[in-house]
């Protein structure tokens, strides 16, 4: 073997090494080269319809690209993320994942089409909605305590409102009768519109809602309780469940940026770090408290991830909590 091909072969591996040392930094930077399509699960309209186009129109800005929105709803946000999880793991198709779709979901469907716990790369909290427990403004009651006291002293007459079977709504109303000990009974809406207006009418007695903050806002409805660890911004005066002597009670409509699992490290990194600015802007806060969310200061995948799997694990209590269960 002649010293000139040994040198070559050296040569060779050399820069096959120096290439394989480059490749994420080259790839992070030329990211992305193409415009980006963020699937958003659920119909126009929504709260994460909403968050979505919020996003997508910061993010164009922040990464030269096109972020275009594709809302694929169906079966709980179900098809569109079945859809999403056999899309290229390459950073050019995003998810508005939520609690619904990534942590209730499990629990409630016997088929999902994806895997909740392993099927998506975590990048990063977007907000979280806390459900805020809502009586008609001519109701007699003034707090927690009033409403809980009159729900245990005559069992079964007082009702509280949902979306639907399995609903947010429902789930949190489960978990509000469980650490109570509060007998309401469950009156289930098709979609949380018809039970909010039954609940300005009168004829529901009560709701843990996330999307009627304008109602009471307006004073046509009176907000108890926030189910979140601390009070929200656009209602600084409404006590959480834990202050109102109800401790952990915790309902959260919560939203976040995913892509397919085995999406390359940096891509995850470079998108981290732009949702994270798109999040700490202080007009895209303003807006998003607007909606009643509570802003996170920004958190890495690793910590996204970890949230999310320990949401995963505590839908699976209270989905057994509300007996809910869909096809």
């Amino acid at each position: 073997m002649s010293f000139a091909f040994l040198r070559r072969a050296s040569r060779a591996l050399v820069l096959a090494a120096l290439a394989a040392g480059i490749a994420p930094a080259a790839h992070a930077q030329a990211y992305p080269e193409r415009p980006i399509k963020l699937v958003v699960p659920w119909p126009p309209g929504g709260a994460t319809d909403a968050l979505g186009r919020l996003l997508a129109q910061r993010l164009t800005e922040r990464l030269g690209q096109t972020v275009i929105v594709d809302n694929k709803a169906g079966a709980g946000g179900n098809i569109g993320t079945a859809a999403f999880v056999r899309e290229k793991a390459d950073g050019y198709t995003l998810l508005m994942a939520t609690s619904s779709t990534n942590a209730a979901n499990p629990h409630l469907y016997s088929r999902l089409g994806f895997d909740a716990a392993k099927d998506f790369a975590p990048i990063a909290f977007v907000a979280e909605i806390p459900n805020i427990l809502e009586v008609p403004k001519q109701s007699p009651f003034r707090s927690v305590a009033d409403l809980v006291a009159a729900a245990r002293a005559e069992p079964g007459k007082l009702n509280y409102g949902s979306g639907g079977v399995g609903s947010s709504q429902h789930l949190a109303g489960a978990m509000f009768k469980y650490l109570t000990g509060a007998d309401v009974l469950h009156i289930p809406y098709k979609g949380s519109g018809p039970a909010v207006s039954d609940l300005l009418a009168g004829q529901v007695d009560m709701m843990l809602d996330t999307g009627s903050l304008a109602q009471v806002q307006a004073g046509s409805l009176r907000a108890l309780a926030v189910a979140a660890r601390q009070r929200l911004p656009a209602l600084p005066d409404v006590p959480t469940f834990d202050e109102a002597g109800v401790p952990k009670m915790y309902a959260s409509a919560w939203y976040g940026i995913v892509a397919p699992a085995g999406t390359p490290v940096d891509v995850v990194e470079r998108l981290n770090k732009e949702v994270n600015a798109v999040v700490a802007d202080p007009e895209v806060k303003k807006r998003m408290e607007g909606m009643g969310a509570l802003v996170p200061t920004g958190q890495t995948p690793a910590e996204f991830g970890a949230f999310i799997q320990a949401e995963i694990q505590r839908y699976a209590q209270i989905v057994k909590i509300s007996g809910a269960k869909m096809e």
